[in-house]
């Protein structure tokens, strides 16, 4: 802390005391987010008055000023700009919420819910882990690997996806070109580090992994592994989902021979899915199978998402019929139910497109 910077802010906010505020709201911005190593550390933290006081007991004259002043600038400066208790307002890590949100909204996948809630609820509580976080959801499509990484951002931001922390990347849409996979490396470490650099505790989705170009996801392996620091920026406190359908054949496999057994899909552990996932990932084709985060084992879990069956479709038509307000009853949910194609199809075991178009479904079933 730097007694002269203070006195210096003292003097500047008597100087537009009054209405001039408002008018000079983005000069004191920009100071304000200038000194910040100077004064206190970026946040509206009052604890820094005790400090305040000690040094200012060596200037007397100027005590009044500086208790009086400190206590209106974090006052003001709080009620036009963001200050938390925690320090980044942008972030909210509610691990209990995100549990909750997995217990209720996530139907089917008892396996996922244990460990993204124990992945994540360890990682942010760490004040320094060793490296970024690194998840890879794997199965079939519409089995809710987009929804749980959409609840993780709506449970660690406040912003949820629309917050400048979190980054949603699909492969085919973001990447598309085989061609210019050396201009989409340099723009995505460019953009990662600019990212982290502006919120520490960023998120990056990258959706539909198994489709990225080979080579393109080696560009963020620096970002991910265990390095204090890469180009000066600290991407520890950083996480990486990708989302994707490789491992699908092998964790719908284990279900069914599990469900021919006579077996609860319950008594099914991450021993009987984690290393068949892997062995699939490593063996199949494409950018992210290939890559260094799987070969130098950079990725922390691979958690299945297991096929759903009848009863968890109709969960889904229960969850997308209340959100709407909309009442209902056994018979439409079987109705939405049934419309959806399963495998094998004289058995209704496993939804082919899990709960991906129940929404658009229910639709069809409405008066």
């Amino acid at each position: 802390m730097n007694l002269q910077w203070f006195l210096l802010f003292c003097w500047w906010l008597q100087r537009v005391k009054g209405n001039m505020i408002q008018q000079q709201l983005g000069t004191f911005s920009e100071i304000f987010h200038f000194i910040p190593g100077q004064i206190w550390n970026s946040d509206c933290k009052t604890e820094h008055l005790t400090d305040f006081s000690k040094n200012a007991n060596t200037l007397e004259a100027w005590s009044f000023l500086i208790q009086d002043s400190y206590k209106e600038i974090v006052s003001w400066y709080c009620s036009v700009h963001e200050c938390c208790e925690a320090g980044d307002c942008r972030l909210i890590n509610n691990v209990t919420g995100l549990s909750y949100d997995l217990q209720i909204k996530l139907h089917g996948q008892h396996l996922a819910k244990a460990v993204v809630v124990k992945a994540v609820k360890g990682f942010v509580a760490n004040k320094n882990p060793e490296k970024a976080l690194a998840l890879s959801f794997h199965g079939w499509s519409g089995t809710g690997k987009n929804f749980v990484a959409k609840m993780i951002a709506d449970n660690l931001y406040r912003d949820g996806l629309r917050s400048e922390c979190v980054h949603f990347y699909i492969a085919p849409f973001h990447f598309p070109h085989a061609s210019l996979v050396d201009v989409y490396k340099t723009q995505l470490q460019q953009f990662i580090l600019s990212a982290v650099q502006q919120c520490q505790q960023s998120l990056f989705i990258f959706d539909e992994a198994e489709k990225l170009h080979d080579g393109l996801i080696d560009a963020i392996k620096p970002y991910v592994d265990h390095h204090d620091h890469v180009n000066g920026v600290d991407f520890r406190k950083s996480m990486f989902l990708f989302l994707s359908n490789i491992g699908g054949s092998s964790i719908n496999r284990v279900v069914l021979e599990n469900w021919q057994a006579g077996r609860d899909r319950e008594e099914i552990t991450m021993e009987d899915l984690e290393h068949r996932i892997r062995r699939e990932v490593t063996t199949s084709k494409g950018g992210f199978a290939q890559s260094g985060l799987v070969a130098e084992n950079l990725i922390d879990f691979f958690i299945p998402f297991l096929p759903l069956e009848y009863k968890h479709v109709k969960l889904c038509v229960r969850d997308a019929l209340h959100s709407r307000g909309i009442k209902y009853n056994i018979d439409i949910l079987d109705e939405v139910a049934k419309g959806m194609l399963y495998i094998p199809k004289e058995e209704y075991l496993f939804s082919a497109q899990g709960c991906k178009s129940v929404s658009q479904r229910v639709n069809f079933f409405l008066p």
